[in-house]
């Protein structure tokens, strides 16, 4: 049975009425205000839980609004994050890109400025200034090629495509081929090379040339970094299983806060105004990326500017496979007069490799685009063809394999190009061509080749 209450205020007016339950009828007695007074109290606390309860789940969904709009952000964030990691990723291609062509575009120009200094060569006689002129030439150019090949460097290491041709040789090969390559600019300045090297064999596995390219980069970097007449060092130390290369020098030093970044492409010191000591900043980058794919490591020390350094170089010994043994040179061929074809459209380079080329004796025609190449080769029968990959219309590669089919028997195909990436070296294998050069050539080299595919 459920007892309806009158509640009434101190006038006696009714202000509320509730149905109570039996369990509440019998715990309610108005008659015992401390009973009522306990019940109010417990009615307060269930609707300040209530109320409590409301407010949690406001906030809750409150938190839910939060969430769904930090998603909504975390989303956009996400495709904007994209966005900019594929802009980047275009960027880094478009340099990389960029620093290959460049390469190649200046080899273009590299290529008839060699040819005419090895023309002025063998016109010194007509004037007592020509030897000299020729020589700062020479120099110059060399250099400038070497900053080239540090380009298109540059990039293969960014792109992860420097291929190692390993063979196993003798250590003092590949620094006799160092000091070679860096004796012009030790002898322009005047400064003497201190050599300390183990005179037992030390057998290395890995690249001869590149390995040959690390030590010549350290060298010409002690020279450039010395005062004139200052001595430059280089100490082979062995140790155990592995040999460790020092290049020493006296000259302006390395600061302490730079050392950590001095292999990091693109990384320079402090240059003065003239930049006579000066660079691109990837020869030492170089280095410690062709020693590492080498199994070795790099390190510099200097105790600061104008107090010198000293680059450590370690490679791991390799015990040998074969006797290295010294082979005795071959004979040099004979240069008989060849019939050659020049197909080149560099108007410069045409004229200058035809002219050194016929001063050799040979009987020389060119042409300066592919099609006409092709028809020329069919009129008249040629030793060798020097072909350029990059031509107008008909590309050297089209060249090659459209003689291939219609000469029998075809002459010799060489390769005088600007590109140098693996895959341009593959393609001219395929399309046939039997040796490949890249500009700007060493006449020897080029004079060589040319003796033994005309032989062969």
């Amino acid at each position: 049975m459920t007892t309806a209450y009158a509640m009434a205020d101190d006038n006696g007016r009714s202000v509320a009425q509730a149905a109570l339950s039996p369990e509440d009828e019998a715990l309610l007695d108005i008659r015992d205000p401390s009973a009522l007074r306990s019940r109010f109290a417990q009615l307060y606390a269930e609707i300040a839980q209530l109320r409590q309860a409301g407010l949690r789940q406001l906030e809750q969904q409150d938190l839910v609004v939060q969430l769904r709009e930090a998603n909504q952000s975390l989303l956009l964030a996400t495709f904007g994050a994209q966005d900019l990691q594929a802009t980047a990723e275009a960027e880094i291609k478009a340099k990389k890109e960029f620093l290959s062509m460049l390469a190649h575009e200046l080899r273009n120009p590299l290529a008839p400025i060699m040819t005419a200094n090895g023309l002025l060569e063998k016109l010194a006689i007509a004037h007592p200034m020509l030897p000299k002129l020729h020589d700062v030439i020479d120099r110059q150019t060399r250099h400038l090629k070497r900053l080239v090949e540090d380009l298109l460097d540059a990039s293969r290491i960014s792109s992860g495509k420097i291929t190692l041709r390993r063979n196993q040789f003798l250590l003092s090969d590949i620094i006799e081929s160092a000091i070679e390559t860096s004796q012009p600019l030790l002898t322009q300045r005047k400064q003497k090379l201190v050599l300390t090297i183990p005179t037992e064999p030390i057998v290395i596995d890995g690249d001869s040339v590149r390995l040959a390219q690390v030590f010549s980069n350290l060298l010409i970097n002690a020279a450039k970094f010395s005062d004139e007449g200052k001595d430059i060092r280089l100490d082979v130390d062995r140790q155990s299983d592995q040999i460790e290369i020092c290049v020493a020098d006296n000259g302006v030093g390395i600061a302490l806060e730079f050392q950590p970044y001095v292999f990091d492409l693109f990384t320079q010191g402090k240059n003065t105004l003239d930049r006579t000591q000066g660079g691109l900043g990837i020869g030492l980058s170089l280095v410690r990326s062709l020693v590492e794919m080498h199994g070795g490591s790099t390190k510099v020390r200097s105790d600061g500017l104008g107090k010198g350094s000293k680059f450590f170089v370690t490679l791991p010994i390799s015990a040998p496979r074969l006797a290295l043994a010294n082979v005795p040179s071959l004979p040099t061929l004979p240069k008989p007069p060849l019939r050659l074809l020049i197909i080149e459209d560099n108007i410069d380079a045409n004229d200058t490799l035809s002219t050194l080329l016929r001063l050799e004796g040979n009987t020389v025609d060119s042409a300066l685009d592919g099609k006409t190449g092709i028809e020329m080769a069919q009129r008249q029968a040629y030793d060798v063809v020097l072909c350029d990959i990059g031509l107008p219309v008909t590309n050297g590669f089209e060249v090659v394999q459209q003689l291939k089919r219609l000469l029998n028997p075809p002459p010799r195909f060489i390769a005088v190009t600007g590109y140098n990436q693996p895959k341009d070296r593959l393609r001219a294998s395929r399309a046939g061509f039997d040796h490949f050069l890249v500009k700007p050539i060493a006449i020897d080299a080029l004079l060589k080749v040319m003796s033994s595919s005309a032989l062969n």
